[in-house]
């Protein structure tokens, strides 16, 4: 969602063309997975990690553009919120130490970034959800400079005819409005991708979602919005509601949410893209030039610009993605279920039990998802949210379970094997999957490992509760850059 577009207006006329053009392209998509047009050889995986700029207190600071500029890559880029950044790293397959690498072109670039965004008076951080954040940071002015987003904090509101109400009671209670759509900016996230054939994609979109609560529960780091204590993933219900384009009657009517977790088990990706036009009006209905019929029949690569555009504006916690390379056009999975930190190598580490864990379940025999509903996958999906590595989640043979218990007896090992299929090597795979173990073992994430930090600061000195936030935030960047697992780190 961050490529630039002009701002603009929309006609009814537009929307009528964009419509038209969008179910063209899902027909030239049916085309392509009927004749096999698409490339896959081995399974290839991508990274994008979102990241928070603050000054030297811990607040907020403002200043993405200074600090894209400072840094000179072009694999970091703006997000949503001017104090948003986001690092793209390039795709590789994980055999043969590409786990490794993977952490030594993150840890190197984030190093070398960090360095020269000091040059702006800004430091990053790896979070959920920045517990430093205040109302008066989720103004609408706080949106990036790219005129897209700016664009679609209109459409929004626009489609909404009101402002946002975000309401999130755990062990607080927030109740909040907003008149734009910044408060999303507060959800920092790492997205992990899986390259898959047509064939398989059904099997690995299913087994990621069924999953999907347990990757909440034990990756959780956002237990702070504005100064409560919420959920343990936080960022989860912040973002189902700071993007809500439905009243409430809308709500009530049963009509879909954008952000969503689905409604059902899939037999290939085109039922995911057909729902997306089925159910969801346009909110950018930009039309691009090219006819995906006329480029299909002379037996080039369509690029079906606005049926991924359309796809980019519905925010599934696993997202389908069509996309082009060199000509060559590829399916992934793209899971964003998980927040962005503590340290590299904890995002690698959810990153390696996601993947091995989600290659066995996709080649069982009898399929998970054959034997639990998807409510019950969604069930789960909020209770590892809300809950974090407390939570009690459902499993087929097992029943109702702790989720640290189901994780070391039974899902350890899937995630050891699967890893081995993929070829990975043993060093990586024992000590990654080890840092899932002990998070299981201490019961300490990045949620439980900020809530105790600031209840030290706060129940025990006199600070008050911002000081307390900031002098929290400022240790954990502090051991972030340590590239320690959290469940180390000390509270103190």
């Amino acid at each position: 969602m961050g490529d630039e577009v002009g701002r603009q207006q929309f006609t009814r006329d537009d929307r009528t063309k964009y419509r038209t053009k969008v179910r063209r392209c899902l027909d030239v998509f049916a085309r392509m997975l009927s004749e096999s047009r698409f490339e896959f050889d081995r399974p290839t995986t991508g990274l994008e990690i979102e990241l928070n700029l603050v000054d030297d207190a811990g607040d907020p600071t403002m200043r993405n553009a200074e600090a894209l500029e400072a840094i000179a890559d072009p694999d970091f880029v703006t997000e949503l919120g001017q104090w948003n950044l986001e690092i793209n790293v390039a795709p590789r397959l994980l055999t043969g130490g590409g786990i490794t690498a993977f952490e030594d072109v993150v840890r190197t670039s984030l190093n070398e970034a960090e360095h020269k965004a000091r040059g702006v008076d800004a430091h990053m951080v790896m979070i959920g959800i920045l517990p430093t954040l205040q109302p008066k940071h989720l103004a609408v002015d706080a949106l990036s400079g790219n005129p897209r987003y700016t664009l679609l904090n209109e459409q929004v509101l626009a489609a909404r005819g009101e402002d946002l109400q975000i309401s999130i009671s755990g062990v607080e209670r927030l109740q909040l409005t907003a008149d734009s759509i910044v408060p999303e900016a507060a959800c920092t996230s790492t997205q992990f991708h899986l390259q898959v054939s047509p064939e398989d994609f059904a099997a690995y979109w299913n087994a990621a979602q069924a999953i999907a609560g347990v990757q909440v529960a034990i990756g959780a780091n956002s237990p702070f919005l504005l100064g409560k204590e919420l959920w343990r993933e936080t960022r989860i219900a912040l973002f189902q509601q700071a993007t809500d384009t439905r009243s409430d009657e809308l709500k009530e009517q049963g009509v879909r949410p954008r952000v969503w977790f689905g409604e059902r088990w899939i037999t290939s990706i085109f039922d995911l893209f057909e729902e997306n036009v089925r159910y969801f009006p346009a909110l950018l209905p930009i039309c691009d030039e090219e006819d995906p019929v006329q480029v299909l029949e002379r037996g080039d690569t369509p690029s079906l610009a606005e049926l991924r555009l359309h796809n980019g504006t519905i925010y599934r916690w696993n997202r389908p993605v069509y996309d082009v390379v060199r000509d060559q056009p590829h399916l992934r999975v793209e899971n964003r279920t998980l927040p962005s930190g503590p340290t590299v190598v904890d995002m690698l580490a959810n990153g390696a039990f996601y993947y091995g864990l989600v290659r066995v379940l996709a080649e069982e025999e009898r399929p998970l998802w054959s034997q639990m509903s998807f409510s019950a996958a969604e069930e789960n999906f909020t209770a590892g949210a809300r809950s974090g590595l407390d939570a009690q989640v459902y499993w087929p043979g097992l029943g109702t379970v702790p989720v640290a218990e189901l994780v070391l007896r039974r899902l350890l090992p899937m995630a050891h094997e699967g890893l081995v299929r993929m070829k990975v090597d043993q060093a990586e795979r024992d000590r990654l999957l080890g840092v899932i173990e002990q998070r299981c073992l201490t019961g300490v994430n990045g949620a439980t490992w900020q809530a105790r930090a600031f209840h030290r600061h706060y129940d025990h000195t006199a600070l008050d509760r911002p000081e307390a936030l900031r002098r929290m935030l400022r240790t954990y960047r502090d051991l972030m850059h340590s590239n320690e697992p959290v469940h180390t780190w000390p509270v103190s």
